[in-house]
Parts: structure tokens; sequence; C-alpha cells
């Protein structure tokens, strides 16, 4: 495991944060000798990395707590580990993957996407054409982390349905009722402005 100079100061102050103090627990001339002191320094702090670490591994048996174990669950459901992700998108692909098992049904589909964009999704089927139109909804513009969501549709779906993307956007008349100016939008840029 290699650490950068700042990250082992951040790593040394949260295994202190479970380090017991030992001379608590035995009378103070005892705990007043300088080499009793020293071992029950030492004591106290290999017990709370003791702690430290059995909760680190307690938090890699859930999803929403794992760091290092994620690569462990994504084997699990057969996802490619991508380390240039961060954990929270990770932890994304991870919790629709695991939505996404059994068969494939609308609200299956609604479920994943959902999970993904983090906002309200509907899902408009298009029986005649073999499609289905995955309409977000409940947020602005393109949903983050879009091409992770792409291949889990690609892998959940039925193979011989089509689909496409509907995003909402935010239109000058919901500006205006925002008492929003042409003036004082000058301000933010086009991107912000079709998400605000």
């Amino acid at each position: 495991m290699s650490f950068y100079p700042n990250k082992i100061d951040n790593f040394i102050e949260k295994l202190n944060k479970y380090k017991i103090d030992l001379t608590k627990y035995v009378p103070t001339f005892i705990s007043e000798i300088s080499e009793m002191k020293a071992i029950y320094d030492v004591q106290g702090t290999e017990l709370g990395s003791l702690l430290y670490y059995s909760k680190d591994l307690l938090n890699q048996f859930f999803i929403n707590t794992a760091t290092w174990g994620l690569i462990y669950w994504e084997d699990e459901y057969g996802i490619d580990t991508n380390l240039n992700m961060n954990y929270e998108d990770r932890r994304t692909v991870l919790k629709a993957k695991k939505r996404g098992q059994g068969t494939t049904t609308k609200e299956m589909i609604k479920n994943v996407a959902e999970s993904f964009s983090g906002g309200e999704v509907n899902i408009i089927e298009n029986n005649a054409n073999y499609s289905f139109i995955v309409k977000f909804i409940g947020i602005k513009g393109i949903p983050k982390n879009m091409e992770a969501f792409k291949n889990m549709l690609e892998d959940i779906k039925p193979a011989h349905l089509g689909y496409v993307f509907e995003y909402t956007y935010t239109v000058w008349n919901v500006l205006k009722e925002k008492n929003l100016t042409w003036i004082s939008s000058e301000v933010k840029t086009w991107d912000e402005l079709k998400v605000y």
C-alpha cells in the first residue's frame, strides 16, 4: 500500500482515535512508572489498531461503506474494475447492477436508471418499434456517469430492444418565473442556464 505524506498523517490520526488508554485500568502508582507507561502506550496503540482494522473490515461487507473491498463486490457482480472512478461512482454501478438482477421489467429499468441519475425517471414503452425511452425528469441535464449507465442498460435489457434517452432542461419561461432577467443571466453560461 503506497501512501503520500499527508495520507500517512491522516491515517495516523485515524488510528489515534481508536487508541485505548490502558492506564485508566490500573492503579495510578503502577501507571506512573515510566516503563509501564511505555508498555501501556504501545499496547493501547495495538488494541486501537485492532479495533480500527476490525471496523474497516466490517465496512467492506456493505456496498455503501466499502472502499478497498469494492474490487470483491465488482468481481461478485461481474463488473470490470475501473480504479479511475471514485468510490461513489463505483458504488453507484454496483447498486444498479444489484437492482438489475433477475428478469428485466419496466420497473427494473426504472430502478436502475434512478439509482444512476439520483432523480425520478419514466420509462416509456414503444412496443410497436421494439424500443423504449428513458426519460430523466427528476434532474435537469445529462446525469453524470452516463457511460456506466449505458453499459449497465446493455447488460440488463433484452437484446432485441432499442432505447433512446430524453433529458429535461430549463426553458426560458421557467427562468422568467424565477425572476431571472436576460441581463442577470449573462453571468451564467448556457450550460448552467439549461439546468438552472
